[in-house]
């Protein structure tokens, strides 16, 4: 990945002094307008090579900022997508500032992952994605056995319980140890690429 940064560099550090080199802190902008700049400028590419965006965030560490994607489709992702969309992300992100529009004030780093099994499930797709799970949803706990453009079906204890979507609060995906394996972990499958990746906002 090109990696681009501000000219000049850290302030030189004179011998003799007390003081180290002070690292400018990221500059303060608003993070929600932020997180929907980014948002508008990379859905679309995310859209275009067959991934669903489903988070974007904008946050800041020491001098940067740090831009967060998770990304899914049907069947999962794995390393190689994870390539493919960060490199359609940077692209994106590249053009757009290089067209004059300043998306992100400086350096960032761009982080791309998986949504883990702790994300709620608020999707038509999400439910599809987790069909033969149990999860649980409206004070319910069931198996997912079908999903259809309508709503799900849970098998709650034996018995077939059909829900609309519009019925459907959030659902929850139980772990199971004996699907231990078969888990998506948050933290350690969310980042599946840390990509560190200095870019500088238009002027």
């Amino acid at each position: 990945m090109t990696q681009r940064g501000r000219a000049g560099g850290r302030p030189a550090h004179r011998p003799g002094s007390s003081q180290e080199p002070r690292v400018p802190a990221a500059p303060r902008i608003d993070l929600v307008a932020a997180r929907a700049r980014v948002r508008s400028v990379i859905e679309p590419v995310v859209t275009e090579v067959g991934y669903d965006l489903e988070e974007v965030g904008v946050s800041r560490a020491g001098r940067r900022f740090v831009v967060r994607v998770l990304v899914d489709t049907d069947g999962g992702i794995n390393l190689d997508d994870v390539a493919v969309v960060s490199r359609e992300i940077s692209t994106a992100l590249d053009e757009a500032e290089e067209n004059g529009d300043e998306v992100l004030p400086g350096e960032y780093q761009l982080e791309v992952g998986s949504p883990g099994v702790d994300r709620p499930l608020t999707q038509p797709r999400h439910w599809r994605r987790n069909r033969t799970r149990l999860v649980t949803v409206n004070g319910l706990t069931g198996r997912v056995i079908d999903v259809d453009d309508d709503g799900v079906v849970l098998d709650v204890d034996g018995t077939p319980r059909s829900l609309t979507f519009g019925e459907l609060g959030p659902g929850k995906v139980q772990i199971e140890f004996k699907r231990m394996d078969e888990a998506d972990f948050g933290d350690e499958d969310d980042e599946l690429d840390d990509d560190d990746h200095e870019g500088e906002g238009g002027a």
